[in-house]
């Protein structure tokens, strides 16, 4: 019943291969290498009821232990697939380590994802939570996402507008499609040797000008964004995280209004779609949350989006925390919070 290349262990901890460093037990776990392997899939999920695509980790909240199998992602290579004298296709699998593969078009001159360095987690992972930081998305250079349907056996095509992209989302996360597909690959579209770059958001210009070499290029663009991320977040190897908690939420103007009366010092941004977003980690911090810290979870001191484990944290333990946090939020401001990260089990 098993591909060769594919073992299957039984009562696997999970502890090793989440971001926030949970012990959880998975029933069942396996290394999937080879894309033949996802022919099994099927009959896995019919053997074990359950199964658990699982990249980096980096997204993931283990609630309990997991009733089913887990599929971790190891698939590899980046294939160019054309080029002219100003893009460049790129056909990258799905298990690629999301900022190895910045870091490799960054040495080749390949501009557009420079912005998205250090971001945790696999290539596969990148269109189906839409990453974005410092005034990039990453759906603006993705023209292909290849799945493999594991319930009809087949491999799927997505192009940009079938993806649904959205504000960390995508048509991989909706409710109906959980545990449906598996990102085999993603295929971008860089710019060859660019010439414009986004140094606007956050502190990248500045500190590009205080550095050595004050030439805007795309390495020292990564390395400004890294040296930001390294400022502002927890390293999940020292302190398990998983990044940014919530997003940033959107509401109306009306009820922007309704805040600013209020707090005049919100920080609000107009979007194109004629709602504001505003920061989730200005509306932690004004409940209280920023750097307290809850039995072994709480938020970081640096960034109040970023809930920790500070050693011994359960899943539940961080849920909860969570769960409190949103309900302060609600009741100062009138704002529901949602989730970034992926509770398991759903």
């Amino acid at each position: 019943m098993t591909h060769p290349s594919m073992k299957i262990k039984k009562h696997i901890s999970l502890k090793p291969y989440n971001t926030f460093g949970i012990e959880a037990y998975a029933d069942a776990f396996a290394i999937l290498e080879d894309k033949e392997d996802l022919f099994l899939l099927q009959s896995l999920k019919e053997q074990y009821g359950k199964i658990l695509i699982l990249g980096g980790g980096s997204n993931v909240l283990f609630t309990d232990n997991f009733k089913g199998i887990v599929i971790h992602n190891q698939l590899s290579g980046i294939e160019i697939l054309s080029q002219d004298d100003q893009y460049i296709h790129l056909k990258v699998a799905s298990g690629v380590n999301w900022h190895s593969f910045v870091l490799h078009a960054i040495k080749k001159n390949w501009g557009g994802i420079e912005n998205l360095s250090l971001i945790p987690g696999t290539v596969g992972a990148a269109p189906m939570q839409n990453i974005g930081a410092y005034g990039v998305e990453v759906k603006n250079v993705i023209t292909k996402v290849t799945a493999f349907n594991i319930e009809k056996g087949i491999f799927e095509e997505f192009d940009n507008p079938s993806c649904q992209f959205a504000y960390r989302e995508s048509i991989f996360k909706h409710p109906e499609n959980k545990g449906k597909y598996f990102i085999t690959d993603v295929t971008f579209q860089l710019i060859k040797n660019p010439t414009t770059f986004n140094t606007s958001y956050g502190d990248i210009q500045k500190i590009i000008d205080a550095s050595q070499d004050s030439t805007i290029h795309l390495k020292n663009i990564s390395e400004a964004v890294i040296k930001i991320r390294q400022q502002k977040l927890p390293d999940p190897k020292e302190l398990g995280n998983a990044g940014s908690f919530f997003k940033n939420p959107e509401i109306t103007n009306e009820e922007t209004n309704i805040l600013l009366k209020e707090y005049p010092q919100l920080p609000h941004y107009p979007l194109s779609n004629g709602k504001t977003k505003i920061p989730a980690a200005w509306l932690i911090e004004h409940c209280g949350w920023k750097g307290l810290k809850v039995g072994n979870t709480g938020n970081h001191c640096q960034q109040a989006l970023v809930i920790v484990n500070y050693g011994k944290a359960t899943g539940q333990e961080i849920k909860l925390h969570a769960q409190n946090v949103q309900e302060s939020v609600l009741k100062k401001f009138n704002i529901s919070l949602q989730t970034e990260v992926n509770f398991i089990p759903y």
